[in-house]
């Protein structure tokens, strides 16, 4: 694994130092050190875990075929072009929500000099993912495909922002919007599309497989990646900080949390009128009493029994599917998520 990671690496700098010397743009050496600054600082700092999944993938698609260079460089080439994707959607995100902290450092938008800076950023950073594409792909076969692909999945995201955000409109906070249904969608659209679905998708087309054949494919993935974001709502409550990398903000800030919609479904009217009281305050004597009745309600047991029954539900999906490479590339996307702690 390490290994693979240290090429993976490789295959950043390679891209990296193709995208300092576009020809499309003439650079000037402060925009140029500007850039690859900005790069530096937010696009390989997390746990890459979306970046390698795009060969792990496509490995487990080859089963156990021994990969040739090309074959390893394009697959890192398609994760990279996720991790910058990844950075470019937690960039803006990181503005939106007035976050501090990100990767246990603090946020791009809030380094000296950078500020608003970081919105033009962003953009540059989604422009780059078709000119990694267009180097390394424009001759495939499947090339349309992946420039469709990116494009879906980003204007899904999105727009799973978008009702993540309109559902937490400052001034207009209500508690009665929230229920499961709606976390869902957020989940499945803000998070499961570009997190779990899009490296196997991309490994599906390297592969030489049409997406259309694989609608249950990405049906699993997508319930994953629903599953792996209720997590995240857990540990951003119950997850140490210094474990997760980053200090948990949802309550403070409003968030559609799978945690505050369980309680919402199981306290009295008494609880009731405490949640509405004390969540989406940033006072942290009210995200105490929020965290207390979260305690009280014992939604770490009921978060518990949601892990268990999801991890069954999805083995008996993934053990359906006819094909036993794709069935391990389920199983293995599964054991990395399954009861993790950050």
């Amino acid at each position: 694994m390490t290994d693979l990671k240290s090429k993976f690496l490789e295959v950043y700098s390679v891209l990296k130092s193709e995208l300092l010397n576009d020809p499309a743009f003439e650079f000037t050496d402060d925009s140029r050190q500007w850039v690859e600054r900005m790069l530096d600082y937010t696009v390989p700092g997390g746990k890459l875990n979306r970046g390698l999944s795009v060969i792990d993938s496509y490995k487990l698609l080859k089963e156990g075929k021994e990969l040739t260079d090309d074959e390893v460089f394009l697959a890192c080439a398609l994760g990279w072009c996720i991790e910058w994707l990844q950075a470019y959607f937690l960039i803006l995100d990181d503005i939106m929500d007035n976050s501090q902290t990100r990767r246990g450092q603090p946020c791009w938008y809030k380094l000296p000099k950078v500020g608003m800076i970081a919105v033009n950023d962003g953009i540059i950073l989604r422009n780059h993912i078709p000119r990694i594409l267009k180097k390394h792909f424009k001759g495939k076969h499947y090339y349309v495909d992946l420039l469709d692909l990116f494009n879906e999945v980003e204007f899904q995201t999105a727009s799973g922002q978008m009702i993540d955000l309109i559902t937490t409109l400052v001034g207009e906070k209500d508690l009665s919007k929230y229920s499961l249904p709606i976390h869902r969608r957020i989940v499945q659209y803000k998070t499961a599309y570009y997190s779990f679905y899009l490296p196997v998708a991309c490994a599906l087309l390297m592969s030489g497989e049409n997406l259309d054949n694989h609608i249950d494919v990405k049906d699993v993935l997508i319930e994953m990646g629903t599953y792996f974001q209720v997590q995240d709502d857990y540990l951003d409550c119950f997850g140490a900080p210094e474990v997760i990398g980053k200090i948990g903000t949802d309550i403070q800030d409003f968030k559609c949390s799978w945690l505050v919609v369980k309680a919402l479904e199981l306290c009295n009217d008494e609880q009731k009128k405490l949640l509405y009281e004390n969540y989406g305050k940033e006072d942290p004597s009210c995200e105490a009493k929020v965290k207390e009745l979260y305690k009280v309600l014992n939604i770490q047991g009921v978060f518990e029994e949601y892990e268990s029954k999801s991890y069954e539900k999805l083995i008996n999906s993934i053990g359906a599917h006819p094909n036993k490479a794709v069935q391990a590339l389920l199983k293995s996307f599964l054991a990395k998520i399954y009861k993790r702690q950050k």
